[in-house]
């Protein structure tokens, strides 16, 4: 099943006390994607929304995907449109999650349009993790660039 830019009209609103910010452009979506590397074969999507990234990344048959979401109400229309992910569909909040406990001493990356509000919290979270975390591709806010680099 693929998304079009249609789609976007909207089955999940954006929360702004989430920060979300939904991806609709699908040729930015698959250049995000492709621009993951094969480093690590366990992949986690941080925060996929109505699943932009996810559809591209399940195309991948050299990547283990797990998904992260705190909002309900896209947990629900991610169940609904990707039953395929039903037992790595994680509704949580990424920030309060123990990643050792889904990947132990196995290496993971990251993938994600991390919302502007907490990129940086996932940015310090992941150093918790930087001996298993060989990658992290992701759409931030210019600013967010600017003040890691």
């Amino acid at each position: 099943m693929y998304l079009y830019e249609e789609d976007f009209l909207m089955n999940v609103r954006p929360k702004k006390y989430l920060g979300q910010h939904f991806l609709t452009d699908l040729s930015v979506a698959q250049r995000i994607v492709d621009s993951l590397g094969s480093t690590a074969r366990n992949v986690l999507e941080i925060g996929p929304g109505m699943g932009v990234l996810t559809q591209f990344l399940l195309q991948r048959d050299d990547i283990c995907l797990n998904v992260v979401e705190i909002d309900e109400e896209s947990v629900d229309y991610l169940r609904e449109h990707y039953p395929q992910l039903a037992s790595h569909l994680y509704s949580a909040d990424f920030l309060q999650m123990d990643l050792a406990r889904i990947y132990g001493s196995e290496p993971f990356a990251l993938i994600g349009n991390l919302p502007y509000n907490i990129s940086s919290q996932i940015f310090f979270k992941v150093l918790d993790y930087r001996e298993s975390v060989p990658e992290i591709v992701c759409m931030v806010q210019k600013e967010v660039a600017e003040r890691i680099a």
